[in-house]
């Protein structure tokens, strides 16, 4: 209470000057605690949505991106998988099953079967292998997951290993002299 005596006692004390110079500093304060205006806001907005355009379609391609290293390191880790079989047991496997992430290779009757696993979402099936005692397999995206940038994947025994992007099937390989 005494500290407020003394304020009054200081104000009842101020020239006519310092009124004026106290009122003009209350009334620019006043002015300036009204917040943002429209435009400021509108800029904003904007500078938001510039970002926006450009971040989601690169988000959306490293999804896609992705995919495809998934579906290569699975045809790697079959093709280790094929070429393991083809130690132990002197031939190619000549089915692949898929269950769930679980691939099981197998061939010949009486021969054992090797596993391995791949990743969720994705399939691989055992295409036609066109130069003998070689392989082809194709690794595909289940149909209701995200996809990739393109719809299979190859791997050609015959033809050195993982195909080029745009190679969807085993097709012929190139005969070497």
């Amino acid at each position: 209470m005494h500290s407020r005596v003394a304020q009054c006692e200081r104000l009842s004390q101020l020239t006519e000057g310092e009124h004026l110079m106290l009122a003009r500093f209350r009334k620019s304060m006043d002015e300036k605690d009204q917040g943002f205006t429209l435009i400021e806001l509108l800029v904003v907005m904007i500078i938001i949505g510039i970002l926006a355009a450009i971040a989601i379609p690169v988000f959306l391609n490293q999804r896609k991106s992705a995919v495809d290293s998934a579906l290569k390191s699975d045809l790697n880790t079959v093709a280790q998988a094929m070429e393991l079989y083809a130690v132990d047991n002197q031939a190619y496997p000549s089915t692949v099953a898929v269950s769930g992430t679980t691939v099981t290779l197998s061939g010949a009757a009486g021969s054992p079967s090797q596993t391995t696993n791949i990743s969720t979402g994705n399939t691989v099936s055992l295409g036609t292998a066109t130069v003998t005692g070689s392989y082809c397999v194709i690794a595909t995206r289940v149909a209701d997951q995200s996809p990739g940038t393109q719809t299979a994947w190859v791997f050609n025994s015959a033809k050195g290993g993982l195909q080029a992007k745009g190679t969807t099937s085993c097709g012929p390989a190139t005969a070497t002299p």
